[in-house]
């Protein structure tokens, strides 16, 4: 096992320096380069900020190289990276900065207005220069540009402290129920995140992985991002998603490797690009959710590109259960089985359950987060004699594949009968007009709750309350049918794509959008 997760970089540098680490852009970085950066982060952390073992710092930007190489200097320094989303309004930034007590912020260029702005109502937090992470600044030595040696005047021997044990990410929740909250990863939790994609993804060091989603979102950072760098491969790394351009990268770059959620799948789909563009370059593609549309997998599998599922949160480092390429056209609707280091069980009441019927998520291994920060309740809720309980509702088949069918607390009871949302939304997926949609459950005097299914059209004014439910008929049991339905413009999501059903709930029982109950 590895000292600090910087070992990755300095093996890499010293075995296959030449070798492409980072594609940014007109940008590339070696292996050596890279290695180089991470020692000159280091040295400017450490002398020029005075950050010391267990501090934080901040970044607040698009996906880049410094993101990276900020990673491993603070695993080298046994300090914490606190990435933000960049998505978030000030005053939800300042809860967030406030709440890691961050003592120094970078920021990429397009958000230093933001961050000077952040700074002023964080007042433990300093707002450090983003160029000085770049060569020619604090300890890289400028003559190593050109050809990216590592001067001996850049290297920094790593702290002490700083080891497997030693927590190096503290990411905030997306908030899909309630406040956001800080998951504590430790550099072994990476490291077994990492082993367990190797495993998903068969990745080696030929591999090319294309980034496109935030890696301020584990999904980005850690499914396929950090094992990639683990292994020796390549890393193209987009500042953000965007169709056109992700569509260009398969036809150029002819990445091996990619993530998307259901979210972008759907856009690249719908881009004028996609059948001009050959994606077999693509061993398969990797997407996660807890239901993603089949119709959005099959147009994959028409071209050729087998489409398998990874399952788990922040707090699973992501990577917990998965499938691989093999099982892709089996088992579609799967999350896979566990993974290779991280046990699986599913309980109800306290006990595990027969094959084919549901119960709550349960994970334990190496992968695990190590605490809430600063909330020992919270951790304690969901940490069970080392077993972390995900709130999801899920089943087992003979074969071993796991398919989940809501989260707990999304799950609906009426009238004494378990509905999953989920299971209505895979019907609604495949209905002629409707764009996207999502089902919550809402208060009822006489069921105590029923489902309200909330609707995005293709074209507004093109569907019908009773189009829509006619849908059902035939294919559910007639409880499980949504009792009114609601046509909106958008459904909010979090940056990872997921709906935040909170928030519609929210809407919905204020009558900030009307349910339109059917006839």
């Amino acid at each position: 096992m590895t000292a600090d997760l910087s070992d990755w970089i300095e093996t890499h540098a010293a075995a296959t320096p030449d070798k492409l680490a980072l594609q940014f852009g007109d940008v590339t970085i070696s292996y050596r380069g890279l290695c180089q950066r991470v020692h000159g982060a280091t040295g400017l952390l450490r002398q020029g900020l005075q950050v010391g073992p267990g501090e934080r710092i901040a970044y607040l930007g698009f996906n880049s190289p410094e993101f990276l190489v900020l990673l491993f200097a603070c695993a080298r320094l046994g300090a914490m990276l606190v990435p933000l989303n960049w998505r978030l309004e000030l005053p939800e930034l300042v809860r967030v900065v406030n709440h890691a007590g961050a003592c120094v912020l970078f920021a990429d260029p397009a958000h230093q207005q933001l961050a000077a702005d952040l700074v002023r109502q964080c007042p433990s937090c300093a707002l450090a220069e983003s160029e000085a992470l770049e060569p020619g600044h604090s300890r890289v030595d400028p003559a190593a540009d050109g050809n990216d040696r590592v001067s001996p005047r850049s290297i920094t021997a790593p702290d002490p402290q700083a080891g497997p044990t030693t927590p190096v990410l503290l990411v905030y929740t997306s908030g899909t129920t309630g406040q956001p909250k800080g998951v504590v990863l430790t550099q072994r939790a990476l490291l077994f995140n990492a082993l367990n994609s190797i495993d998903m993804h068969e990745l080696t060091s030929s591999a090319h992985v294309l980034t496109v989603l935030p890696m301020f979102h584990v999904g980005g950072l850690n499914i396929q991002t950090t094992p990639a760098l683990y292994v020796g491969a390549t890393v193209t790394l987009h500042q953000r998603f965007d169709p056109g351009a992700t569509l260009a990268a398969l036809r150029v770059e002819r990445p091996s490797h990619l993530v998307l959620v259901p979210a972008t799948i759907s856009a690249l789909i719908q881009h004028p690009d996609w059948h001009r563009t050959d994606v077999q370059c693509l061993k398969m593609l990797t997407t996660g959710s807890s239901s993603v549309p089949h119709l959005l997998i099959e147009a994959w599998h028409e071209r050729g590109v087998p489409v398998i599922q990874v399952y788990g949160s922040t707090e699973t480092g992501p990577v917990a259960l998965y499938q691989r390429r093999e099982a892709a056209l089996t088992s579609i609707g799967s999350v896979g089985r566990g993974a290779a280091h991280t046990q699986l069980g599913i309980v109800s009441k306290g006990v595990d359950v027969a094959s084919g019927q549901p119960g709550e998520l349960l994970l334990r291994g190496p992968n695990l987060f190590r605490e809430y920060w600063q909330d020992p309740e919270a951790t304690a809720a969901v940490l069970v004699d080392g077993w972390f309980k995900t709130g999801d509702i899920g089943s087992r088949d003979r074969r071993g594949f796991v398919f989940i069918h809501d989260r707990k607390k999304d799950m609906v009871i009426s009238g004494g009968e378990n509905i999953y949302p989920a299971e209505l939304e895979q019907v609604l997926s495949g209905v002629p007009g409707i764009k996207e949609a999502a089902v919550v459950g809402m208060p009822d005097a006489k069921w105590g709750e029923v489902p309200v299914a909330v609707v995005v059209a293709v074209a507004p004014g093109t569907l019908t309350v009773d189009g829509v439910c006619s849908a059902f008929e035939g294919v559910l049991a007639r409880y499980k049918h949504p009792r009114a339905v609601v046509f909106t413009s958008v459904l909010p999501r979090n940056a990872m794509g997921k709906v935040l059903k909170e928030e519609l709930r929210d809407a919905l029982s204020t009558g900030t959008i009307e349910m339109v109950e059917r006839s």
